[in-house]
């Protein structure tokens, strides 16, 4: 039986990357948009001729009776889910000194509390199962600070711990938690900035000289999820191209 992932914010960009990896890899995927339909229905139909099941669900993240409802849909339509990958998630560019309250909480409501209110909504599933995956989708900046995105570099920081925590609760239960940092990666997102000087100069600084891309995303994010990455918990995948070393 195939197992059923949930992804959130898989209608664009790197989500869509990863769906579309695991649709191809035979899993079953459900995954969340935040308020355009139309992406989803795109990705459905793009996808509809794989063997995995893929279904597409509203849901605020910020929102926990959202998120509630959302994981209450996808359970009814396809059953348990073995699998999250928190992906949903905002930036802003924005100098330090103009950050305001507001940008600052609405930043950490999605980007931190969001996966956190999804994570504890789904492990009760997994620890009844013994099983599960849990790959939180973070980036370079939680890793080397931000520069005009400091609120978005926190916020993805403490995504990182927030990943190495639930890790040394909940392993035991043969559920590993991982996170995937990705460096500069092609997508709707990132491209008017690669255009920019700056940018260009960004791409040359890369060692392997060239953008991530969302399918490299994708195959990350389908290693972990499967059998052979049982052993692997608690631990950062820097997906960048060699921009930042870690040990």
């Amino acid at each position: 039986m195939s197992r059923l992932v949930f992804v959130t914010g898989g209608s664009r960009g790197i989500g869509k990357g990863i769906v579309t990896s695991l649709v191809k890899n035979g899993y079953n995927v459900a995954f969340s948009y935040n308020s355009n339909s139309n992406y989803a229905n795109l990705v459905i139909k793009e996808l509809a001729h794989y063997k995995g099941k893929v279904i597409a669900v509203q849901m605020s993240i910020e929102s926990r009776s959202s998120v509630k409802r959302a994981i209450s849909e996808v359970v009814e339509r396809l059953g348990q889910i073995d699998i999250l990958v928190n992906n949903a998630g905002i930036a802003q560019e924005k100098p330090f000194d103009t950050i305001t309250d507001d940008d600052w909480n609405v930043m950490l409501s999605v980007n931190l509390r969001g996966p956190f209110s999804v994570v504890q909504e789904l492990l009760p599933y997994m620890i009844k199962s013994n099983w599960g995956r849990i790959i939180n989708i973070s980036s370079i900046g939680g890793q080397w600070g931000g520069f005009n995105q400091v609120h978005y570099a926190a916020s993805k920081a403490a995504l990182i711990n927030f990943t190495q925590s639930i890790a040394k609760i909940y392993s035991h239960h043969g559920i590993t938690s991982n996170a995937i940092a990705p460096g500069l990666i092609a997508t709707d997102m990132s491209e008017s900035e690669l255009k920019t000087e700056s940018g260009k100069k960004k791409v040359e600084g890369i060692p392997s000289k060239r953008l991530g891309t969302v399918e490299d995303v994708g195959s990350a994010v389908t290693y972990l999820s499967g059998d052979d990455a049982s052993y692997i918990t608690g631990q950062t995948i820097n997906l960048n191209g060699g921009m930042f070393f870690s040990t």
